[in-house]
């Protein structure tokens, strides 16, 4: 019954979208006034990188938050052939790379604003727990509103 129940959460899994287009993400926050967090990953190798989204990203004290307050980004450079992305994903990623991560570091989250400013850069594993990363999150929410 675990095993049914585990392979359940792992096909369902995150309630919160990730997008892969900054450029549309973009327009949407222009509206919304929302922050976007952009994640770099390599989901299939960075041991950090699955870490952040395992303790983190997925948790519920960040779904929660992030439900009503962010738009998310996520920018993930697979290594194995099985998880390779769609070469138009590629290019986005890449391009989004270039701008904000062009020394190419894993795992590596920003918060920008509407306008594209980092607010908050996290290099690597941000440490602590949910809580922590979303009430730093929230502070900088707060003084740039």
């Amino acid at each position: 019954m675990k095993l049914l129940i585990s392979l359940f959460l792992v096909f369902m899994g995150s309630g919160l979208t990730w997008s892969g287009n900054f450029q549309e993400t973009q327009r949407a926050a222009l509206t919304s006034h929302k922050l976007i967090l952009i994640n770099f990953s390599g989901s299939d190798w960075c041991g950090p990188c699955i870490r952040l989204r395992q303790e983190i990203l997925e948790s519920k004290t960040f779904e929660d938050y992030a439900a009503s307050h962010l738009l998310l980004v996520r920018a993930d450079f697979p290594r194995q052939k099985k998880n390779q992305l769609s070469k138009a994903q590629v290019q986005l990623n890449e391009a989004l790379a270039d701008k904000y991560n062009p020394e190419g570091k894993f795992p590596y989250t920003l918060l920008v604003d509407e306008n594209g400013k980092v607010l908050k850069v996290w290099d690597g594993f941000p440490g602590g727990t949910p809580e922590r990363f979303v009430g730093e999150i929230n502070v900088i929410a707060r003084d740039s509103h």
